[in-house]
């Protein structure tokens, strides 16, 4: 499984959020797509496979899982390093669900 820094997500990268809901709503990347950890193996066909992923979640736990789920299913993913705290830190754009400043919860 590859590893990578926020720095190395270029525009225009396939971002894939695996964190809950109550998380994504509170701050979010612009354009990511949305599936929670507990409900990849039921929304895997809202992915495509020929795609390169970048999968990101709140500090990387549960990111590094669902990289490694998705490269044995045959998807090219790589694990964002430090996840939504990084990217907060790293000053990239975020937004919100619910009115509020994007933040990381």
């Amino acid at each position: 499984m590859e590893n990578v820094s926020v720095d190395a997500i270029g525009e225009g990268a396939r971002i894939l959020d695996v964190r809950e809901d109550y998380e994504w709503e509170a701050g979010h990347i612009p354009n990511a797509v949305h599936i929670p950890l507990d409900q990849l193996p039921d929304r895997l066909d809202d992915l495509d496979p020929d795609q390169d992923l970048a999968v990101i979640c709140r500090s990387g736990g549960r990111s590094a899982r669902a990289t490694q789920w998705l490269e044995s299913h045959g998807y090219s993913a790589v694990n964002v390093t430090g996840g939504m705290g990084a990217w907060l830190e790293a000053g990239k754009d975020m937004v919100s669900e619910n009115g509020k400043e994007p933040t990381v919860v």
